[in-house]
């Protein structure tokens, strides 16, 4: 049957789940291990007997380590939900380039404009992760080590 739009779409992507709940240790932990890297607070939720927490008031991450800042007993329904994962991480502050336009130029993290500014050659180590995706605007000169161990493009 013909019909009028966009195909619709041949993938279904999910979103990933952690469950912590009765982690071994005390009977009350703050700090967590997680399943994957979070690069803020805003890139999972997490949910203590069911109920949604604050991003940056109620847990801190750094990496792999979640840190509540009350207390969380091996009793409590647990549980992380990664948003960030899906879609890559959220950035709040700093980030790299700046964006221009009508607006005027502005730094990452703030309110930016139409067009991002960076720089045009990578002078500092860097790993792209089996499990990110990268993208760079060109030409870009390269005079570091750059591993790239999932896909990075090039437009």
């Amino acid at each position: 049957m013909a019909y009028l739009g966009n195909s619709p779409a041949l993938a279904v992507g999910s979103i990933e789940y952690q469950d912590l709940t009765g982690v071994t240790g005390s009977p009350v932990k703050r700090g967590f291990t997680l399943d994957h890297t979070v690069g803020s607070p805003n890139d999972i939720e997490v949910f203590v007997n069911n109920v949604r927490q604050e991003p940056s008031v109620a847990y801190t991450v750094a990496g792999t380590t979640l840190t509540m800042q009350g207390d969380v007993e091996t009793t409590d329904d647990f549980y992380i939900v990664y948003q960030g994962k899906a879609v890559g991480t959220s950035t709040t502050t700093g980030g790299g380039g700046t964006y221009k336009g009508e607006n005027g130029t502005v730094n990452a993290g703030k309110q930016g404009d139409i067009f991002r500014v960076h720089e045009q050659e990578l002078n500092t180590d860097t790993t792209i992760g089996s499990n990110e995706n990268a993208l760079a605007a060109g030409p870009l000169t390269i005079s570091a080590t750059l591993t790239v161990n999932g896909n990075l493009s090039v437009v």
